[in-house]
């Protein structure tokens, strides 16, 4: 190739600690699309999109799933309650029966969402409620709601949340997961930029070249789970989200919101050549509302935040952390949390990952409230892989690079990267609990009742 002055300027934006993973809807030419990840035999996670032009595979989902279902879960609900110790008798019932679990047991009644958590101290029971409705799988084999389309709880996931912090005390300090290139891949990468430096043109043909140099010399990132098992839908969900978001950043997805790339705000004067710009979720810990008796719980907020952080790379793909702010960086990820509640509503990943870490807050909520000891619940059935498998999915370990590269003036842009934290505890802390002085709280768990249950019954609106 023949190659002129051109000065490069590059922007690596890598995965930090947090959370991803499974399937949602992708924005291809400006239409939202249902789409995906599969991991493969090897652990590598590649992205699919699925098509339904006509959505007549959509509507026969719909129409099979509302035959299959019980009628009275096909009424959206507005608080749809769940006691998990019953749930979890009626499922061993039917484990000794011989039989599985059935789909409103999978999929806890339609829940698109945990607003509250009651400790019944009349019954003993443990119940979760929230806004529900009729759900199928769509043809990317994500569970969604049949009129919102919203994502829909799976028990799976809570189950995994609650043996993060399980009757028997355990705790686990931080969920998450990174998304990583190796150091040599990094010092690859520098190689590469060095041996490019003033020789490229200020062409897109150029710039597609060199985004594709650093794919290869970046090779595959690694991904590493912590606090969960590796093999969960939970953990796969984590990485989606962290993988979409960085997709999202350096200009490569489209998102069904108001959320302008972090490119497209980037100055390269602005910008250290070897600088590293990480993003990562984490929750909003001002979110939990407490009633006075400490018996009824209720999220509040918007749930999930964008934050950033800077590094530099060393020549030989050492990161190390620096105190410089990029106001570009900061602009994306206030942009991405002023809108997640719109991108969760319309892409059914960040959702899926609003829920997780609700989830975890609850699960988290109740270990520290006692609610496992004070409704005589020990969660045998729940805690024991081998009775209530959710280690079941191939381990993601490693990611493609996805490389963008973009001409500025006189400068080459080729950022790289995303991430995500979750650490349930702190949202219960004496410091972020909020207590409800109004009363509000109690007055919905006055509307709880469960004098009129039937024996197995576990949901009712």
């Amino acid at each position: 190739m023949n190659w002129q002055r051109a000065k490069i300027c590059s922007i690596l934006a890598l995965m930090s600690l947090g959370v991803v993973g499974a399937i949602s809807k992708w924005a291809i030419g400006g239409f939202s699309q249902p789409a995906g990840v599969r991991v493969d035999a090897k652990g590598v996670l590649r992205t699919l999109v699925f098509n339904d032009p006509t959505g007549q595979l959509t509507r026969q989902r719909i129409n099979a799933a509302k035959a299959g279902l019980n009628r009275d879960l096909l009424k959206p609900s507005k608080l749809r309650k769940v006691s998990l110790n019953r749930l979890e008798k009626a499922m061993a019932s039917l484990l000794d029966e011989g039989k599985a679990e059935t789909d409103e047991m999978k999929y806890l009644a339609g829940l698109t969402q945990i607003t509250h958590v009651f400790y019944l101290p009349e019954t003993k029971d443990v119940v979760i409620a929230g806004p529900a409705e009729g759900f199928y799988e769509n043809i990317a084999g994500r569970v969604v709601g049949m009129s919102s389309r919203k994502s829909i709880l799976q028990l799976q996931d809570l189950v995994v949340a609650l043996r993060c912090f399980s009757p028997d005390g355990d705790q686990t300090r931080q969920i998450g997961c990174s998304i990583d290139p190796t150091q040599e891949g990094l010092k690859k990468m520098q190689d590469f930029l060095i041996s490019i430096s003033g020789k490229v043109q200020p062409t897109q043909q150029s710039a597609n070249a060199v985004a594709a140099g650093l794919k290869n010399n970046l090779g595959l990132q690694t991904v590493s789970i912590v606090g969960i098992s590796d093999k969960t839908h939970f953990a796969q969900v984590l990485v989606e989200a962290d993988y979409r978001m960085k997709m999202i950043g350096i200009g490569l997805e489209k998102p069904q919101a108001r959320i302008p790339s972090y490119v497209s705000k980037a100055k390269p004067a602005q910008v250290s050549r070897n600088a590293l710009t990480r993003w990562f979720f984490e929750p909003d810990y001002e979110s939990v509302l407490v009633s006075d008796d400490q018996n009824a719980m209720q999220l509040v907020g918007k749930g999930v935040k964008l934050i950033t952080e800077n590094e530099m790379v060393a020549p030989d793909g050492i990161r190390q952390r620096t105190n410089s702010k990029d106001i570009a960086s900061m602009a994306f990820c206030s942009a991405f949390t002023r809108n997640y509640h719109q991108m969760a509503d319309t892409t059914a990943v960040y959702a899926e990952l609003k829920n997780l870490i609700d989830m975890s807050i609850v699960a988290a909520f109740i270990q520290k409230e006692d609610y496992f000891s004070r409704a005589g619940w020990d969660m045998t059935f729940f805690s024991d892989e081998e009775k209530f498998p959710v280690e079941t999915y191939e381990a993601p370990k490693q990611v493609e690079t996805a490389v963008n590269a973009i001409f500025k003036g006189g400068s080459l842009m080729t950022p790289v990267g995303g991430g995500v934290s979750i650490q349930p505890l702190k949202a219960v802390s004496e410091g972020k609990i909020k207590y409800d002085q109004k009363g509000l709280i109690n007055k919905v768990r006055s509307t709880v009742d469960t004098e009129s249950l039937d024996d197995g019954q576990w949901w009712w609106d």
